[in-house]
């Protein structure tokens, strides 16, 4: 799989994020790279970022969080492309949930581990 289809994947799954939640999100802008970091090469996503629970009186003038999705990381968990979708969608919506404060025990608990 390419990297223009591995986006459009990424474009999708924020498209199945609800409308209601998805208005929430603040100051966050989502990207694909193609590698994690060296120090964790099995990554899948990362939120980098503080978290909307997180934020005060002195949260302005930032960067946007970021919510990164690994591309060949998670290509080489993947059988098939189905595969590539479900972990995609399930990767965009665990990062999300950090944006809003959600550790990833809660997640566990939730079924989005």
């Amino acid at each position: 799989m390419g990297r223009e289809e591995f986006d459009r994947l990424v474009e999708e799954a924020l498209a199945q994020v609800p409308h209601e939640l998805a208005a929430l999100v603040e100051n966050c802008v989502f990207v694909v790279e193609d590698d994690a970091p060296p120090d964790a090469p099995d990554l899948l996503g990362l939120y980098d970022g503080v978290p909307l629970t997180e934020r005060d009186s002195w949260y302005g003038g930032v960067l946007p969080d970021r919510v990164v999705v690994f591309m060949n990381p998670t290509l080489r968990i993947c059988d098939t492309a189905e595969d590539v979708v479900e972990e995609v969608t399930i990767t965009v919506v665990h990062e999300i949930a950090h944006h809003f404060g959600i550790d990833d025990a809660r997640l566990h608990e939730l079924g989005w581990s």
